[in-house]
């Protein structure tokens, strides 16, 4: 029924993410999602890739505006080449205050600029396989430039696949038109939410592409609560919420408090790390809003709950590795409930 992309933590470094993709294929993931937060997610999926044999892996999401797209396409095509095609580039726009303020780097008007971003990394990839002069000019990158010397050359898997996370109506729209796929965030991943909100956009931005979207991949990337026992469920249950406490923080997220009527919510939670109350923040979300936005259940019966929330809305799906390798057999059965 789906694909089933193993979810990785944000702090997981480069000493642990090898072994962490090789438990992942040995449980029978389909793909990785490596983060891009504390540390290069380039470089984690250089060492996952390097690390197993089958699964795809891809970036999820990489900081777009914080590279250059050249850097991004030179280091996507070794990717894709010692790989031979498992890897998948996944970008994001992340939000102004840390693109200005965290990167130092330019945040110009997102959804003109990350579509130049995908165009321009679709030139750079063709001058690379075909030798063709590369002309890109656009309002925020002009690529005009590509001696020879600097081309890597023409590989035996180029057509790298390009996924792109979007919250935003005109985001949306603008990625089911130019890329070849979507990852949800957390918070605009409940089933109602996917079914009325990112779903009709998406196929605004098919239509105005001119096909159906048959091809495109949409990957929900929902938190999660499971375990093998209530006991371990209830402290996953807890740490989501503290997730969301800070997730919700972030204006740009609201959209799917407005959906639900919880905005006022997200206004507190803005307002407390205004103040630098951070402990109480995880007080704000209640259990509804967690049953809303967190699938929850012990490995026996987790898989039943994502079927019941997402079957027909997507193709792909993230469940998380287990902290404790002992449960990984556990694990494995889900994921091969939710492939079938």
């Amino acid at each position: 029924m789906f694909q089933v992309f193993a979810a990785t933590p944000e702090d997981m470094g480069p000493d642990t993410i090898g072994a962490h993709a090789a438990r992942a294929e040995a449980m029978g993931f389909d793909g990785l999602q490596v983060p891009d937060a504390l540390h290069d997610g380039l470089l984690l999926a250089a060492l996952a890739l390097n690390s197993t044999q089958r699964l795809i892996v891809g970036t999820g999401v990489l900081v777009a505006f914080a590279r250059s797209p050249m850097v991004t396409a030179i280091a996507s095509w070794d990717l894709a080449n010692l790989s031979k095609g498992r890897f998948e580039l996944g970008l994001g726009t992340q939000i102004k205050p840390n693109i200005e303020q965290r990167y130092s780097a330019r945040w110009g008007s997102p959804v003109p600029q990350l579509r130049e971003y995908v165009q321009s990394l679709k030139a750079i990839f063709h001058s690379f396989q075909s030798g063709d002069r590369l002309n890109f000019k656009g309002e925020h990158y002009r690529f005009t430039k590509l001696q020879p010397f600097f081309n890597p050359g023409p590989i035996e898997h180029p057509d790298i696949p390009i996924f792109c996370g979007a919250v935003g109506p005109d985001m949306t729209r603008m990625v089911g038109k130019i890329a070849d796929g979507m990852i949800t965030h957390p918070t605009n991943t409940p089933p109602e939410y996917i079914e009325e909100v990112c779903l009709p956009r998406l196929r605004d931005g098919f239509a105005k592409a001119g096909h159906t979207g048959a091809d495109f991949k949409l990957l929900l990337g929902p938190l999660c609560a499971t375990g093998k026992d209530e006991i371990t469920v209830s402290k996953q249950w807890e740490k989501q919420r503290q997730l969301l406490g800070f997730l919700y923080s972030t204006p740009a997220y609201w959209p799917s408090l407005e959906r639900f009527g919880w905005v006022h919510k997200g206004q507190e939670l803005l307002d407390m790390t205004r103040s630098g109350d951070w402990k109480k923040m995880p007080d704000i979300i209640t259990d509804d809003m967690l049953e809303k936005f967190v699938p929850r259940g012990t490995y026996e019966n987790i898989a039943k709950e994502y079927k019941t929330r997402f079957a027909g809305l997507a193709t792909r799906v993230t469940f998380p590795v287990p902290q404790n390798p002992e449960d990984d057999a556990l694990a494995a059965k889900v994921i091969s409930r939710l492939k079938q």
